[in-house]
């Protein structure tokens, strides 16, 4: 399969190569489509992709400095593996499914492999223990395969800013049918035809919500559709069960509590309970504001949240 190139990149400038990726579906798009990216939903992807997601906040530092070190990370696996690499400037287009798209790192000169590079905090190291990958980096892997037919993808890692790993991705059929699957039917039953999925209950879902809604207007109703009912009572249902899951939680600790007394520390069988006595200190707003109002006023900040219930 040869690779097929939707447009070249030197020279483009940011905005064009963001307009250029609303065009399909890209590496980090998959992994969000199929649930696994923790930081973009499948919603978020489609409002990007008809071009009506919320402006995006400056660039984080954690993502700045992973643009900034990913030739560093290029370098290194390039000395550790002996295996030379090379900058594909182009988003590169699955010949037979037009809206697949990739941007990849690198690709590996003389075999039919590439390189993606990545940075991580120091607390998320156990996700790449021994042969451990995040699922959402597989996918993202797996779908440069598909895009471009290559049997292998590199994934390169720099952990905490002192520990590199890296590790070889086969190529897996099965993963790559269902990738393709799952992305033709966002890709035409959602974005061209401009239905959105689904919001679903990830913490991107709940962000991306309150960057399109941040406040409500006084004063404005509306009807919901009879949908809104049926999610109603299940919400309802989850509701009553949470509350009997947390009384019996309760009933739980509070019989452990019993067994141990005034002890602080117990063990039952290879389990470890503690029960210790917090001490801390409050800072009294209520006193400090009765006391001394006017100096209460200047160092108020008010902030707001919307707040859903259910009557």
């Amino acid at each position: 399969m040869n690779i097929t190139v939707l447009t070249l990149t030197n020279g483009m400038s940011h905005e064009q190569w963001l307009q250029s990726r609303k065009k399909g579906i890209g590496g980090s798009d998959a992994a969000a489509i199929l649930g696994l990216n923790k930081w973009k939903s499948p919603i978020a992807v489609y409002l990007d992709k008809i071009g009506q997601a919320p402006k995006e906040k400056e660039q984080s530092e954690a993502a700045y400095f992973g643009n900034v070190l990913e030739e560093v990370v290029a370098q290194e696996f390039s000395k550790r593996t002996g295996l030379k690499v090379r900058r594909r400037n182009a988003i590169l287009q699955h010949p037979e499914y037009p809206w697949m798209l990739a941007n990849v790192d690198r690709l590996i000169v003389g075999e039919k492999a590439g390189l993606e590079c990545k940075t991580a905090s120091e607390y998320l190291k156990d996700e790449w223990k021994d042969d451990e990958i995040p699922a959402s980096y597989l996918i993202q892997c797996q779908h440069y395969m598909a895009v471009t037919g290559y049997e292998a993808w590199w994934i390169a890692v720099l952990i905490g800013g002192n520990k590199f790993v890296y590790k070889k991705i086969e190529r897996d059929e099965e993963i790559i049918k269902y990738l393709i699957e799952e992305e033709k039917i966002f890709w035409l039953n959602h974005v061209e035809k401009e239905i959105p999925p689904m919001f679903d209950g990830s913490d991107a879902s709940s962000d991306l919500l309150k960057a399109l809604y941040p406040e409500a207007k006084p004063e404005t109703e509306i009807e919901l559709p009879p949908d809104a009912e049926t999610l109603i009572s299940a919400l309802d249902q989850v509701s009553a069960e949470l509350k009997e899951l947390e009384a019996r939680k309760k009933e739980y600790e509070n019989q452990l509590k019993a067994m141990m007394g005034d002890n602080e520390k117990a063990y039952a069988g290879e389990r470890t309970i503690t029960w210790k006595s917090i001490f801390s200190n409050r800072f009294d707003s209520k006193r400090f504001a009765k006391d001394h109002p006017e100096l209460y006023q200047q160092y108020l900040n008010q902030s707001s949240y919307r707040r859903l219930a259910v009557k």
